[in-house]
């Protein structure tokens, strides 16, 4: 791989690997193979991207000395263009760690909020533009000063292949540091991968709302005719971190209101649903209404339940509550 024809390859293989690990992620894959796809996208590839758009051309390491007459110093002044293989790959991981949480932070202005789709989505797209814009940066490069990868030899932690007066005695500690500190930033991306942190569950209710004008008065259809069906359709939406089973129940009322407390006078139960909702997923319920009362003093109360729901439902036993004002004619 050292012919300069293929100083192109590294950024071929980063978009292809990353569009791969990409649909193997969004496929569905989970537990250890899973993390195996998410570690080399999250901890590496878009680092490696942005250092070779930053550092397109070869180590070149030359002695400029100095100008005795001036500084008195006859030591040689080291001029250094371009990256060592191990200088990259160390400020590929540091330039991923510091690349991902701007991603994700971007995310949470977007309507889909932090989610897995659009964050990997955005990493992903960036990374394959960070590709091409390093390939386009080693295209500038004179033919002769561009980088090329090439397989390592021998150690490929600060191998002492340049002469240097400043040589070090031994780089052992150094090669152990580094490579502990990668094995440890990697084990802890990996667990950080598989334990994500989890809010505490809930459960969301909702109603479908009307279209909103200056002249709406409330979000919903607020007025009804006695003895006539009506629809309304409610959501359901689960975050309690596993699939639940939900009873509705719609109860028409009758209330007063001294200011403190409102007074329940009269109840009636309209309909009763269940429904089965997927972690993260809404389910809509159609919820018939037929009033028997009239008046401007009613309400509709939804009680959601965990399960099913008791012979005698009230606000209290209820998971979720929700009350419409509403008025009969």
């Amino acid at each position: 791989m050292s012919d300069t024809n293929w100083w192109f390859v590294d950024q071929a293989l980063v978009i292809a690997v990353t569009g791969a690990l990409t649909l193997g992620i969004l496929s569905g894959i989970g537990g250890v193979g899973r993390i195996a796809l998410t570690v080399p996208l999250v901890l590496f590839l878009p680092g490696y991207a942005l250092v070779s758009a930053l550092f397109p051309d070869e180590p070149n390491d030359e002695y400029q000395s100095f100008d005795d007459e001036k500084t008195g110093l006859g030591n040689p002044l080291l001029v250094s263009g371009g990256l060592e293989s191990i200088e990259r790959a160390i400020l590929s991981v540091v330039s991923s760690v510091a690349v991902v949480p701007a991603v994700t932070l971007f995310s949470t202005a977007t309507p889909r909020g932090i989610a897995l789709e659009p964050v990997l989505s955005a990493l992903a797209v960036l990374t394959v533009l960070l590709a091409l814009a390093a390939i386009g940066a080693r295209y500038r490069c004179p033919p002769d000063r561009r980088f090329v990868p090439a397989l390592p030899s021998g150690s490929p932690f600060f191998a002492p292949g340049r002469p240097s007066p400043y040589q070090r005695v031994s780089c052992r500690p150094y090669n152990v540091a580094i490579a502990a500190g990668l094995l440890l930033l990697v084990v802890s991306g990996g667990f950080a991968l598989a334990n994500p942190p989890q809010h505490d569950g809930f459960t969301e209710v909702s109603v479908e709302t009307e279209n909103v004008s200056g002249e709406t008065q409330t979000m919903y259809d607020s007025t009804y005719s006695a003895g006539e069906r009506h629809e309304l359709n409610a959501t359901i939406t689960n975050q309690e971190h596993e699939e639940r089973t939900y009873t509705t129940v719609v109860m028409l009322e009758r209330v007063s209101d001294d200011g403190d407390d409102v007074t329940v006078h009269e109840s009636t139960e309209m309909d009763r649903r269940t429904a089965t909702v997927a972690d993260g997923e809404s389910r809509q319920q159609t919820l018939e209404i037929t009033p028997s009362m009239r008046g401007d003093d009613l309400r509709l109360t939804l009680l959601l339940y965990n399960g099913e729901a008791p012979a005698e439902p009230t606000t209290e036993s209820a998971y979720r509550t929700m009350h419409l004002p509403i008025e009969v004619e």
